[in-house]
């Protein structure tokens, strides 16, 4: 996300000001006490009757308190979170606390963290107090929020609904009152979804500018950091909290561009979506008349490597094809990064999971597709058409949710119809990487994200850094084949990192392929002249080949480099005996 566009809404008293970070405050600080009211009346009426609902409304999984630091002395300023609660979803991890990825079969294979997410440690240094972890669809999987094993947290919009996933437990304790705000991972929704249903505020930010460290993946370039509040301050106090400072001199943006065809698909009116969004900002200074497009017939005209992906269409139906490939583009590359990172634990462990999310497990590593490398390729063309469309002040509105959501404990199914205008609609913010807010409209299940086309990623390298830590692990677990083969995919999207080809090289000579090592050690030091690594491993191919002279002087050459490297020292010690 650009940081013209690193805002989640309006601080304080509601003030529209000039600065770039709250560009989006048109949709929610003015909007705000209309477009909310109905949610809150709501949840006012849920409140007062929950005698009988779970305790905590089975939100959480993990009740703990970790509290902030001490606040400064006067006149030191308050902490930005001081007096704030929040929760985060169960993919968090926690010092001390074995994080259940939404089953208990992976906390039970799984040991407690040395070190808290780095985003729950943000927020504790700003002043707020975490007081526990939520219940998510088991591994990140699913939109309704419903769990085999926790059960389904209640929606205080609608307590005989579904709350939507997958951080569904993150939601309900802020629809609840249970926390000022949560936190949880969106991967294809799973923020914005059950935001939508629960009647709340959310913010996805653009892939990448808030750390992901120390969360549990689902898919690692998609997944996205995003939080709930109720309140439009609390959302900009927590986005001040988490976000980059804004870089000076970038434009505030100031046009909506409305996604007809993407409001077409609704079942709800335009005088309930779009002109509630014209009324609530017509008459803020400076904002431009909003403008109007297919969006799905411009992704076509666009994004040129989408059409392996599109079916056969006629000219009016160019759209809607191009939407549908670009949900599947999502899909496709959600199952390959899950079975990168998880498909060993899946087979060695086979965890009991629910019908649907077993369905999408099995789907994801099941997966087998001849050109990845594909998928990436359209998420930059989709990017750079975003930003061509959006430029530096556009605002692309479109919906989150498709209709309503299930009723709690139903028999019946999300249909495929619902879940394809749904996935049409999260697909443009999760595969291009940009920012998303949630905005409520009138309706508990209506909603208007908002999204930019600001965030300037190479995807290659995302995918390629993925398989070197898959080849890393599988390292670790002493699967030499098995990492020599995630080392080549990754050299295979990006063949100019010289650790790729150093790391392929420790996995050869573990597996006795000198000559292949070797190899590998010269290409890597062509690509990066003072690579230490590259010259050790060199070096023990060659002297395992009896090569000991040119050995000799590759572990010099290490040593040149660091002159205390104790391998280094060792070698040249044992091969200068042997050249005696």
């Amino acid at each position: 996300m650009a940081s013209s566009a690193q805002s989640g809404g309006a601080g304080g008293g509601g003030t529209i000001t000039s600065n770039p970070r709250v560009w989006i405050v048109a949709g929610i600080a003015v909007a705000g006490v209309i477009v909310l009211a109905e949610a809150a009346r709501r949840r006012r009426r849920w409140l007062r009757g929950k005698s009988s609902a779970p305790p905590d409304a089975g939100a959480f999984c993990d009740r703990f308190e970790l509290s902030p630091p001490p606040q400064p002395p006067p006149p030191a300023a308050r902490h930005l979170l001081s007096g704030l609660t929040f929760a985060a979803s169960d993919n968090f991890e926690i010092e001390g606390y074995v994080a259940g990825f939404g089953n208990p079969d992976w906390k039970r294979t799984h040991e407690a963290p040395r070190h808290t997410a780095v985003t729950v440690t943000m927020l504790l240094k700003q002043g707020a107090t975490c007081i526990g972890r939520t219940v998510m669809d088991e591994l990140g999987f699913g939109v309704t929020g419903e769990n085999l094993h926790c059960g389904t947290p209640i929606n205080p919009a609608s307590p005989s609904l579904v709350p939507g996933g997958s951080c569904s437990g993150a939601a309900v304790a802020v629809a609840a009152q249970l926390a000022d705000f949560a936190l949880g991972t969106d991967t294809i929704g799973d923020v914005r979804i059950p935001a939508s249903f629960c009647g709340l505020l959310s913010f996805r930010p653009s892939y990448g500018v808030v750390s992901t460290l120390g969360t549990i993946a689902n898919s690692q370039s998609l997944d996205t950091i995003g939080w709930f509040a109720r309140d439009p301050s609390v959302l900009y106090r927590v986005a001040e909290a988490l976000l980059p400072a804004t870089a000076g001199g970038l434009k505030q943006r100031r046009q909506f561009v409305f996604a007809d065809d993407c409001f077409q698909l609704l079942k709800v009116s335009n005088q309930k979506t779009v002109h509630a969004i014209k009324n609530a900002v017509q008459t803020l200074p400076g904002y431009q008349p909003p403008k109007h497009i297919n969006i799905g017939q411009y992704l076509y005209l666009n994004v040129p490597s989408l059409k392996e992906f599109c079916e056969p269409a006629t000219k009016l139906q160019e759209g809607m094809s191009a939407l549908k490939a670009l949900s599947i583009v999502m899909l496709l590359l959600q199952r390959y990064e899950f079975k990168a990172s998880h498909e060993n634990w899946v087979n060695t462990v086979k965890p009991k999971l629910g019908l649907d999310i077993s369905t999408r497990v099995l789907r994801a590593v099941n997966f087998a597709h001849d050109n990845i490398k594909s998928l990436y390729a359209i998420r930059n063309e989709l990017r750079a058409a975003l930003q061509n469309l959006l430029k530096d002040t556009g605002i692309l509105v479109l919906p989150t949710t498709a209709g309503y959501p299930l009723k709690r404990n139903s028999k019946e199914r999300l249909s495929s119809g619902f879940e394809d205008r749904m996935y049409k609609f999260v697909g443009i913010a999760a595969l291009s990487g940009c920012c998303e807010e949630q905005v409520v409209l009138a309706s508990k299940l209506v909603t208007a994200p908002v999204t930019n086309g600001d965030i300037d990623v190479d995807i290659d390298v995302d995918a390629s850094e993925l398989l070197k830590e898959k080849g890393n692990s599988a390292f670790k677990r002493r699967q030499w084949s098995k990492a020599v083969e995630f080392y080549s995919e990754a050299i295979s999207l990006s063949d100019t990192n010289a650790t790729y080809y150093c790391n392929r090289a420790a996995a050869y000579l573990e597996l006795g392929s000198f000559k292949q090592a070797e190899a590998d050690c010269d290409r890597a030091l062509l690509l990066d002249k003072k690579n230490v690594k590259a010259y050790l491993r060199r070096g023990f191919a060659r002297e395992v080949t009896l090569n000991y002279k040119e050995a000799l002087q590759d572990f010099r050459h290490a040593l040149a480099l660091e002159p205390q490297n104790k391998t280094a020292l060792a070698a040249e010690r044992r091969l200068q005996k042997l050249l005696k």
